[in-house]
């Protein structure tokens, strides 16, 4: 690999790291200096062949962004999420590939129904960190980010369907091959994931060494890709199940495990996407180069004409997509209505994302967190921005057999003008439109708020239960002469005023340091467990557990540094 990569990766940093001290997006910056700085000579221009590209870059950020994926909130959000990240798909790479087919016909029906699933995909790194500046809506962000880990396995199943028709030609490709090829690859992955992630989960719950749990988490992603891959599977499905799994136990995990992970997987993240963008605007000047005379106005204007539709497209599904979402929402709801009039229990899949059968109030309440304003959906059509998989996948199709050398350059132009305009154009407008359209919703700080006051009410009653039992167990233990220091220590931890039973501090003999450090994680204990059941009774969010938990973690962490700094104590 050429050594010019490290200078590359070193200024993409610095470049990126300017971007979050000035509080720009990272993304947007590092492509323009780096389309600019491809024209000056003395900077390096690498080339990495698109499948090590691919193999290198897509699992760990597949992985870090399933893990930061709420799972209630995507399964609620399954429908938008299966309409953009595969009926989009689909849409898109027929459509492009027919005016691709139409414009250029030296690319026959197969090469430009590949380059439409080159660039079907969209990536949502750039308007994810738009959006968490501007604080977009849960519901907008959970769609978004969702659509971006389903698409890249939809667009690469057709990638090699289409892949393997223009190698072996139009005999070879077969309409319920493709589907029954699909599903193959939803099946395997799925599974291959669950199993990784399953065994993950398993070392995270017996192994409390973080160095252990770190170094396994940044494996384990590449091993689930590459033998789902091996298997015929979805390599990026395998990751998502795998992150999807491992994110949603990560609460019953250690919180020293939970600790080390989120910076690491941010610096892995913050290193990857800074090299990736960085070596799109590189790039994007050499192939416009490699064209001969004859190609450049052809292909150029191709790439325009597709800039253009992939635009387009978009917003002309995603509205009546939704509309048609919507009406089905209502028609679950009509049903869900006269089962009840008829006395029928409801079945459970009502209630997804929760264990328990949901009332007609909670049931509309659901349907009405996942329903998306015209503003949301203006919002979800622009942020199309393609990404890492545009690109790698069209330099890995420049290599193949069947490809003329004007197809070739053709589908790799083409690739790049889409991401690097789609990132310009919709990432550099993107924060007008949504300041413009006030996408807000003062309802989601509030729910949040109310179940912050309820989940912590219920959280310090199960402490209080959990510190009374103690205090049974602790006079039987040490005798009554403890329990002065005992209930001047719980007073602490529950920060309230003690009756007049337990006013009184007795300096008797009492339990070592240790033993109360001991109490205080049995009191954090419960009340983890308390915010896991609520969580899966569906009375919590994850996002407001996922707050609450770090809360807690950092307090365990303080009872431990002190713990390690404090003389050892006697009884």
């Amino acid at each position: 690999m050429d050594a010019s990569i490290f200078f590359v990766i070193v200024a993409a940093v610095a470049v990126a790291a300017v971007a979050r001290w000035k509080g720009w997006p990272a993304p947007l910056l590092v492509t323009v200096v780096a389309l600019a700085a491809a024209f000056l000579p003395f900077v390096p221009n690498p080339s990495i062949d698109g499948h090590v590209l691919l193999n290198i870059v897509l699992p760990p950020l597949l992985y870090s962004a399933a893990l930061d994926v709420s799972f209630v909130s995507f399964s609620r959000a399954i429908p938008q999420i299966r309409r953009l990240g595969i009926g989009l798909v689909l849409v898109t790479t027929v459509v492009v590939g027919l005016v691709a087919w139409w414009l250029l016909p030296e690319l026959g029906l197969f090469g430009a129904l590949l380059l439409g699933a080159i660039v079907a995909p969209p990536d949502a790194v750039s308007a994810a960190a738009i959006g968490r500046k501007l604080g977009l809506p849960r519901r907008i962000m959970t769609v978004l980010s969702g659509e971006s880990l389903i698409n890249d396995a939809t667009s690469l199943t057709l990638y090699r369907v289409f892949a393997a028709a223009v190698i072996a030609g139009p005999a070879a490709f077969n309409i319920w091959a493709t589907v029954g090829q699909f599903l193959l690859a939803v099946i395997v992955g799925v599974l291959v994931g669950l199993v990784f992630g399953l065994l993950t989960h398993l070392l995270r719950m017996r192994s409390d060494d973080p160095v252990i749990n770190g170094t396994v988490g940044l494996l384990a992603p590449f091993g689930a890709y590459a033998i789902a891959e091996q298997l015929h599977g979805s390599g990026v499905i395998a990751v998502v199940a795998m992150g999807l799994y491992v994110g949603f136990n990560a609460p019953r995990t250690s919180y020293t495990t939970r600790q080390q992970e989120a910076p690491l997987w941010l610096s892995a993240d913050f290193l990857l996407e800074s090299f990736v963008f960085a070596y799109i605007g590189l790039q994007l000047p050499r192939v416009i180069a490699d064209l001969n005379d004859g190609e450049m106005g052809p292909v150029i204007g191709l790439a325009a004409v597709v800039l253009l539709v992939v635009l387009l497209v978009r917003p002309l599904f995603v509205y009546p997509a939704n509309a048609w979402g919507q009406w089905w929402s209502r028609m679950r709801l009509r049903k869900w209505e006269q089962m009840k009039e008829r006395g029928a229990r409801p079945p459970v899949a009502v209630g997804r994302g929760s264990r328990h059968p949901l009332t007609e109030e909670q049931l509309r309440q659901r349907l009405s967190e996942t329903m998306l304003s015209w503003r949301d959906n203006a919002v979800i059509s622009w942020a199309g921005m393609r990404g890492v998989v545009t690109l790698a996948t069209a330099l890995a199709a420049a290599d193949l057999a069947g490809m003329d050398d004007q197809a070739s350059h053709a589908l790799v132009v083409v690739a790049f003008v889409v991401t690097v305009g789609t990132l310009l154009l919709q990432g550099l407008t993107l924060p007008w439109l949504i300041r413009a359209l006030k996408v807000v919703d003062d309802r989601e700080a509030q729910e949040d708020a109310r179940q912050l006051a309820a989940v912590r009410e219920r959280s310090r009653e199960a402490g209080k239960a959990y510190l009374r039992d103690m205090r049974r167990v602790w006079e039987e233990k040490y005798g009554a002469g403890s329990l002065g220091a005992f209930d001047g220590f719980a007073k602490r931890l529950i920060r309230v005023e003690s009756d007049a039973e337990t006013a009184q501090i007795d300096l008797s003999p009492r339990p070592t340091y240790e033993q109360f450090v001991t109490m205080s994680k049995g009191w954090l204990s419960v009340r983890r467990q308390l915010l896991l059941e609520e969580r899966d009774a569906g009375n919590l969010s994850e996002e407001v557990m996922h707050e609450l938990i770090a809360a807690m973690d950092a307090e365990e962490l303080a009872l431990d540094t002190r713990a390690a700094t404090r003389p050892q104590s006697r009884a």
